[in-house]
């Protein structure tokens, strides 16, 4: 493992005491191989004067729900040091009881709420305490000579604890344990199945001694296993059947579902006896909150019969177990797919991809422990009791409510520029996962960075790039569920005597047939969709067309049909097909000024005036659209289709 401490950097901060702690729990952050989204803790003791200018020993904690690879000094909560020791005496404390006493404790209530093991942190007679759940040692506790193995390698220079539920219990078994303890012998503790303590009165001590701890057990792992290797090309899953589990979890759960398929794992995923493997439990109890005890695991046609087999499995599992607790959704939240690899389901991009970074780790372990006797779990009780724990339930409630497309998968033609640009700004903005396609490699570079985009570069007058990008983004996400099929040109304007024909064929293509190609390529994954909607970008000129644009209103009104047709053959697979009809959006590529001053003159309009021609006298921007668009595409028109809505400021011809 990779010792990242830098002495100049260290140096810089002085004998600031949080400002080190700080830096090395960034360290510790930084490598997943030690802690992954959130896990892990670390702490330092430390004196500051109070309200009367009195010395006052206080334990700066991490605080619930920052990561210790961002984490910033107001993310450690400042608690009394002296009310936690009193704590860890006590006999018998509740896990709520605890967290109240704790946030009693603090000198400063705007921090967040210490960490719920910060009284096994203040136990510890060292200033600098760090605690990660480094795979290596872990992996080795699931293993069956795991224990014996861990003694062997560490000796008395560290504490073994046998596995106990993390909170008060846990640090009153170390308090018990630790009563008669020379912890001056010690340069750390190992909890079975848990994770490892390090720590010392200076912060690059207690470091190093973690980074050394975790290679020992590295060390370890390289001379009696292998990671799998890779071989071959990775399988392409099968996209249909990958959108059809992905509708049925999201089905179960109740909500959006983004699906990541990850086909690194097929050699793992091929493997004989892989069901016996996942299904005895995860890398950490930590884990069981976001991935559930198990996956699913699914193999060619009966993937629909065995997610419902999981679901009931999981309904057992509660009632075995249950003792005043509402069960929690049964979806799986990852799947194992025989010979294929790995899906992670998440209700956003971001959970998704927390799952599959956590199954990532738990394959890896999994892998080195079978070849080590065997991969061992903790009992199902054990389990259970952590994933119905009052205070990980507590975490998961701070989410609050997401946005109304949350879990959705839009597509977004001609996405790069304006009503295309807006629409999956404002996709983005409700939640939605988006696959933008524009021809313009450069303009879909400058769209705004996010995990939940997808750009591809794409013709949409190449059918089979429209359908290479329909399956890139089901292959990203899961699945498909809104398609705005926008992509479109405003040829020069031309009356129909003197049309050019590459001019009437261009526009016909791009502005008709390329949707009615989208639409084909996308229909067989909406049919598999959460609430699919398709939205058709149509135009004023289909119900008002003007002298010099027959290009341009043939293919509109044709593309507005081809809505019309759409919505009869679809209704009955729930698929809705709305249009809208934008009029002078002036902040769109094809309204350059050449265009725009001539669509003037012909009207005998200054450039002013024609752009707020309407009732309304107000220019139509591109958001007003994308607005309008994202409505038609969740539930205030869950009950609309084949619907033609104009916006255009309210126009003379059309009203």
């Amino acid at each position: 493992m990779k010792n990242r401490w830098d002495a100049a950097a260290a140096a810089a901060l002085g004998d600031d005491p949080l400002a080190l702690r700080v830096y090395s729990s960034r360290l510790l952050g930084a490598d997943p191989a030690l802690v992954l989204h959130g896990g892990g803790n670390t702490s330092v003791k430390a004196s500051v004067p109070n309200l009367f200018g009195e010395a006052e020993e206080v334990l700066w904690v991490k605080g619930s729900g920052w990561d210790l690879a961002t984490i910033e000094a107001a993310g450690f909560a400042p608690v009394k040091l002296d009310l936690l020791r009193r704590m860890a005496a006590l006999e018998r404390l509740s896990d709520s009881e605890m967290v109240r006493a704790q946030r009693a404790g603090m000198i400063d209530p705007a921090a967040p709420n210490p960490s719920v093991e910060a009284i096994l942190h203040a136990i510890i007679p060292f200033r600098f305490v760090d605690h990660t759940h480094a795979d290596a040692v872990v992996t080795l506790c699931h293993t069956p000579d795991g224990e014996a193995i861990i003694r062997r390698l560490f000796g008395d220079r560290m504490l073994i604890i046998p596995y106990v539920m993390p909170g008060f219990d846990l640090a009153r078994t170390v308090y018990a344990m630790t009563k008669e303890c020379d912890w001056s012998k010690l340069e750390g503790m190992i909890l079975l199945q848990h994770g490892l303590f390090t720590f010392a009165d200076d912060a690059e001590t207690s470091y190093n001694r973690m980074i050394a701890a975790v290679s020992c057990a590295e060390e370890y792992l390289d001379a009696n296993s292998s990671s799998t290797a890779v071989s071959g090309e990775e399988p392409e899953p099968d996209l249909l059947v990958l959108a059809a589990m992905r509708r049925e979890v999201a089905t179960i759960a109740g909500g959006g579902c983004i699906a990541r398929c990850n086909t690194r794992h097929h050699p793992f995923a091929s493997r004989e006896r892989v069901a016996d493997t996942v299904g005895k439990g995860p890398l950490t109890p930590d884990h069981i909150i976001r991935t559930k005890r198990t996956p699913v695991v699914v193999d060619g046609a009966r993937w629909r019969s065995q997610i419902t087999a999981f679901t009931e499995g999981y309904r057992d599992y509660f009632h075995r177990h249950a003792d005043g607790h509402t069960m929690l959704n049964p979806a799986p939240r990852w799947a194992l797919w025989r010979g294929v690899g790995t899906v992670a389901f998440g209700g956003t991009v971001r959970e998704a991809a927390i799952i599959d970074d956590i199954v990532d780790h738990t394959v890896a372990a999994m892998e080195r422990a079978e070849q080590m006797g065997g991969w061992q779990a903790l009992p199902e009780s054990d389990l259970f009791a952590v994933e119905y724990w009052e205070l990980e339930q507590a975490k998961l409630a701070k989410g609050g409510s997401k946005p109304e497309l949350s879990g959705r998968i839009a597509l977004v033609s001609g996405g790069a520029g304006g009503i295309g640009r807006a629409t999956v700004a404002a996709l983005l903005a409700a939640g939605a996962c988006v696959a933008a396609l524009d021809i313009d490699a450069a303009a879909l570079d400058r769209l705004d960075a996010n995990p939940a985009l997808l750009t591809v570069v794409c013709d949409m007058t190449k059918r089979e790039e429209v359908e290479a990008a329909v399956a890139a983004c089901v292959r990203r996400f899961g699945g498909l569920d809104i398609v705005v099929s926008n992509a479109g040109i405003f040829p020069p304007s031309q009356s129909i005597a003197e049309m050019e024909a590459a001019d009437w064929q261009r526009s016909l293509t791009l502005n008709l047939t390329s949707h009615q190609w989208l639409i084909q390529a996308a229909t067989p994954y909406l049919k598999l969709g959460i609430a699919p909607a398709i939205v058709i970008n149509g135009s004023k000129n289909v119900p008002a067309p003007g002298p010099g644009a027959g290009a341009y209103s043939v293919a509109k009104a044709g593309l507005t049909q081809l809505a019309r047709v759409a919505a009869l053959e679809l209704g009955a697979f729930g698929i809705r097909v709305n249009t809208v009809h934008p009029n002078a959006v002036f902040d769109t590529a094809i309204w350059s000024e050449e265009v725009l001053r001539a669509r003037a003159d012909h009207y005998g309009l200054s450039v002013a005036e024609y752009k707020r021609n309407n009732l309304l006298k107000k220019e139509v921007t591109s958001r007003d659209v994308a607005r309008l668009i994202v409505a038609m595409a969740g539930s205030t028109f869950a009950a609309t289709t084949g619907a033609q809505v104009p916006i255009d400021g309210g126009n003379e011809r059309v009203v």
